[in-house]
């Protein structure tokens, strides 16, 4: 597996150091502006801090891609996805605490429209520019997922369809926090059984990436050289994260941005870019399975572990337990969300997703944002219009579920056995 474009020469550690150098490089200005606490200018801080992000990206790809012979493909993909999505955490807990700490403030609104934003994001926009970027690549018409994708599909499902209980009560309370945090510990627990490089390509050792000269050291130091640069990496956008997001949202406001808008589509935008850097170089380095893997992990990630633990950052803010209601408008952006999710899970039931199926995603995605910054000023005619697009998807989603009865079967009645297990 290559991470960089392929290349005929064999690995090289001083190449790879080289690479580390490079990478370094570009990190140090954000820790120093971070450090420091300066901020000279909105535009330059976006800059710094998003390469300091992008970097990280790369190190993650390069870790996963020398642990990927070691550990469980699919735990891999989980815990890629889970260090990717730490800005999002980052960014998200902290209008949640601030929502607790401050009543009756915007941050409530600010907490469910990030969160919200964020997962409409991965599926309206990063799911289908990855299949754009393989089609490019190959002129394939789809990427293909396995049949050890299946546990990715289903943990997509479920908690899918345990937000309508979400909807139903207009708010997200403690007793969801254990039923997400639920289904996200169980969909690692059986990721973590998938056959050890049982998603591999077999011509992995043909195209050596710059992760590959680890493999020229002794076991204890590939996992010492692995952990280190996850850790880097998970440092670096926990650093990174905040002040990216909140030079994204002053760069917009000196454009003349609405400043709800930015929080729902700018913030988690700048959030999301490492985990939508590390699935683009899975798919262009031939890796496109594994890179829509990585996107839909990141989907289950903020969908059960995100969600859930929102109630419990309010609840620090308030220094109680408590609930993190949703009003009209944030209400009927959670409907959307999870209409939305069932019809990306309804794309992914015959195991692939196709061109057609990721232009209807990114032309709805691109539709609700549209009218959405049109009719910012008109808060009944956003919310009617959310409605609408709900119940849009949910009759797609309805027609696909219905047509695929059979794969939607098989999908509940194999994923109890073990994923890659040999007959």
């Amino acid at each position: 597996m290559a991470l960089t474009s392929p290349e005929s020469s064999p690995p090289s550690l001083r190449r790879f150091a080289l690479l580390l150098g490079l990478v370094g490089a570009t990190m140090i200005p954000a820790v120093i502006l971070r450090i420091e606490g300066w901020r000279p200018n909105p535009l330059l801080d976006t800059f710094v801090f998003g390469a300091a992000i992008l970097a990280a990206g790369f190190l993650l790809s390069w870790g996963a891609e020398a642990a990927e012979k070691r550990i469980s493909a699919g735990l891999i993909v989980a815990i890629i996805a889970l260090i990717t999505v730490l800005p999002e955490y980052a960014v998200d807990f902290y209008y949640a605490y601030s929502a607790g700490a401050n009543p009756g403030s915007n941050y409530v609104h600010y907490a469910a429209a990030n969160m919200t934003g964020a997962n409409r994001l991965l599926v309206g926009l990063a799911w289908p520019l990855l299949v754009l970027l393989h089609w490019r690549r190959t002129r394939e018409r789809a990427i293909s997922l396995l049949p050890a994708n299946r546990t990715e599909i289903l943990f997509l499902l479920l908690p899918s369809i345990y937000a309508f209980v979400i909807v139903a009560k207009g708010r997200i309370s403690p007793i969801d926090t254990v039923v997400l945090v639920a289904l996200f510990g169980l969909y690692m627990w059986r990721a973590s059984r998938k056959e050890i490089g049982a998603d591999a390509d077999d011509d992995d050792d043909d195209e050596p990436g710059p992760a590959a000269a680890l493999m020229l050291l002794s076991p204890l130091r590939q996992w010492l050289a692995m952990g280190t640069l996850t850790i880097v990496a998970a440092a670096i956008i926990l650093v990174s994260a905040e002040p990216f997001a909140e030079s994204m949202i002053e760069s917009g406001r000196l454009l003349g941005f609405d400043e709800f808008l930015l929080i729902q589509w700018l913030a988690p935008l700048a959030s999301e870019a490492p985990a939508v850097v590390v699935a683009a170089l899975f798919v262009l380095s031939g890796r496109a399975q594994t890179g829509l893997a990585t996107m839909m992990s990141d989907k289950i990630n903020q969908w059960t572990l995100l969600v859930g633990m929102l109630p419990l950052a309010v609840g620090l803010g308030a220094g109680h337990l408590t609930s993190l209601p949703l009003d009209a408008r944030q209400h009927e952006e959670f409907f959307l969300t999870a209409a939305q999710s069932l019809f990306g899970i309804g794309l992914l039931l015959r195991f692939r997703l196709s061109l057609a199926g990721a232009a209807a995603l990114a032309v709805l995605f691109v539709v609700q944002v549209t009218l959405a910054v049109i009719w910012q000023n008109n808060e009944p005619r956003i919310v009617n219009t959310l409605t609408w697009l709900a119940w849009g998807y949910l009759v797609l989603a309805a027609i696909l579920f219905l047509t695929n009865l059979q794969a939607l079967a098989a999908l509940f009645s194999r994923t109890g056995r073990r994923d890659g297990q040999r007959g």
